[in-house]
């Protein structure tokens, strides 16, 4: 029997390491592919990339800037997408309060200051448990591989998406929708928006995570992913 191929769509600043634990834990019933999402400026761009990089029907997740870019696949290719995703993530533009700081972020990094994720970011992206250890330094170490350039064209990209909310009952597969308890970038509240607009999209609140769920709790993640699959 074939395997289903499984796009994983990272987040801003993450590489493969944020989708280590699933590839590996689904590989027996899927074949995880990560798209590579650090060399657009666009979600078009990144959207028509990551198409590119897996063949016929495939099933989709996508964590934070990473649901951005699956929605903009179920815009460009719907009829490809079996089952989707969207982990701490959600269907909003930003607000211009986010926009505004995402520019200071922009402009401090053209200047030469780019840090990318600092122990001050941290308790932005990890539930309190989870810093000060290992897993911090890890995403620390993932961020300086995506590295300035990509940083750039990655918030280039976020600052232009559009407002997704209208796509979304529009969505005709089976969707899983899922965030961390303590979530501050992606809130439960914006999870809830999605799940309740999607037909039939089911929500999972996963406890002792902030918005890196699936290196966070990456068992569970990947349980809840075999569920969605099957």
């Amino acid at each position: 029997m074939s395997r289903l191929p499984l796009l994983l769509l990272p987040g801003l600043l993450c590489d493969a390491r944020l989708w280590r634990d699933q590839a590996a834990g689904l590989a027996d019933i899927a074949r995880p592919v990560v798209a590579d999402l650090t060399r657009d400026d666009g979600l078009a761009a990144m959207a028509a990339r990551a198409l590119a990089a897996v063949e016929g029907p495939f099933a989709m997740a996508g964590l934070s800037m990473g649901g951005y870019v699956a929605m903009e696949v179920m815009r460009r290719a719907p009829e490809r997408v079996v089952r989707l995703a969207l982990l701490d993530t959600s269907a909003r533009p930003d607000t211009p309060e986010q926009s505004r700081h995402r520019r200071g972020l922009i402009a401090m990094t053209r200047t030469g200051r780019f840090r990318g994720v600092t122990p001050r970011l941290l308790p932005r992206l990890l539930h309190p448990d989870h810093l000060g250890g290992a897993l911090a330094a890890e995403v620390e170490a993932m961020a300086g591989r995506v590295g300035r350039d990509a940083f750039l064209r990655q918030q280039a990209a976020i600052l232009a998406r559009p407002d997704s909310r209208p796509d979304l009952p529009g969505i005709a597969v089976p969707t899983l929708v899922a965030v961390g308890e303590a979530d501050v970038l992606t809130p439960p509240a914006l999870a809830r928006e999605i799940a309740e607009a999607v037909p039939g999209a089911v929500l999972r609140v996963l406890p002792g995570c902030a918005h890196l769920t699936t290196m966070e709790a990456p068992e569970a993640v990947t349980a809840m992913l075999r569920d969605w699959l099957a």
